[in-house]
């Protein structure tokens, strides 16, 4: 078999696996709504969540010289916001209503923060994650947290062995991504292991496929139609950087033009489907008996940040309404002198 042959049987396989990737990602599903009873969390974990989002202090150097960084993931999915490292609370909000919504209680949210040491902590208390994986693929993923902080070098994730989310780019679309990933792990019974197979060519396509099918779903029930919009527009051409990478995983010497294909395609496709979208009557905030839902209606959060702190929070259908006010966080600056010696000393200089 000549290499003209292989390149081709590697392009057919390569080609029904995009299609496949792309099939489930567009694939229109009612969102169903996690609950806290069907994830395997660790309760050791959940003890040192205390406040489940907080936010790095500013600090203008440093933010600036990782906005400069950004620079070509801005170009990549034609967007500024994009690693700006300036969260707002419309983005904050989104993500904080996304996690009550699904009970994830034990996920942490850093919005463009570097907190080593509290990362270590999360790691060695993750007791849903087995200790086989914590201590090997878990600590060289906080190495590199450490050593190539996000702070600077930028890229939005979500962390298996930590069950953290660092977010530092303004895009609720993102955010709700990265919180589809807490999700996808917080349901699998072995996440050690789901988590160290994203290392393998391909594999990752379906961790990303899972994410954003389940941001999409989500944004198709309780999100406006600009902010479905804005998602798919987004969130396509993102899914198309990890098509491209595959493709180049397949057929060396063609990685950037398969890179490159993958992701104007992503922009072309989301395009379209966001065109075709159309708006939805708007839903009356009424009781749940007179809302036209089948089943058990849906639930969404509404934020306060006036009564966070005082008071439960309260669910109601919010499916048609932007993203409300943010719930209150953590700012390094505020905390007590004794803490904030140590969490000052975690942020870069």
């Amino acid at each position: 078999m000549d290499r003209r042959d292989i390149f081709l049987r590697r392009s057919f396989i390569v080609v029904a696996l995009v299609a496949t990737s792309i099939a489930s990602c567009a694939r229109r599903q009612p969102y169903r709504l996690g609950s806290e009873s069907q994830y395997y969390t660790a309760d050791e974990l959940r003890a040192v969540t205390k406040t489940q989002i907080e936010r790095g202090s500013p600090r203008p150097l440093i933010d600036g010289l990782g906005w400069f960084v950004g620079i070509p993931g801005k170009i990549t999915l034609w967007d500024r916001r994009i690693d700006n490292h300036k969260i707002s609370a419309t983005t904050e909000s989104a993500v904080a209503q996304y996690l009550a919504a699904n009970e994830l209680s034990t996920v942490k949210v850093r919005l463009n923060q570097y907190a080593p040491r509290d990362e270590w902590r999360r790691l060695t208390h993750n007791k849903s994650v087995s200790w086989g994986w914590r201590y090997t693929f878990g600590t060289v993923s906080w190495l590199g947290y450490t050593l190539f902080p996000g702070r600077i070098w930028g890229g939005d994730n979500f962390n298996p062995y930590t069950n953290t989310i660092s977010l530092f780019s303004d895009i609720p679309a993102i955010g709700l991504h990265e919180a589809g990933h807490a999700k996808d792990f917080a349901r699998r019974e072995f996440a050690g292991t789901y988590a160290a197979i994203y290392t393998l060519p391909i594999v990752p396509l379906w961790h990303e496929a899972v994410a954003t099918r389940d941001a999409l779903d989500y944004l198709h029930d309780f999100g406006t139609l600009e902010e479905r919009q804005e998602a798919y527009t987004l969130l396509y051409p993102a899914y198309g950087t990890y098509v491209g990478g595959a493709i180049g995983d397949w057929v060396p010497g063609y990685g950037f033009a398969a890179y490159a294909a993958a992701v104007v395609g992503g922009h072309a496709v989301g395009r379209v489907q966001a065109a075709r979208l159309e708006p939805r009557q708007e839903i009356s905030q009424s009781t749940p008996s007179e809302l036209d839902w089948p089943g058990t209606p849906p639930e969404m959060p509404t934020m306060s940040g006036a009564k966070a702190d005082s008071s439960p929070l309260q669910l109601e259908p919010k499916n048609v309404q932007p993203f409300g006010e943010p719930p209150p966080h953590t700012y390094p600056d505020e905390l007590p002198s004794t803490f904030r010696k140590r969490e000052l000393s975690e942020e870069l200089h």
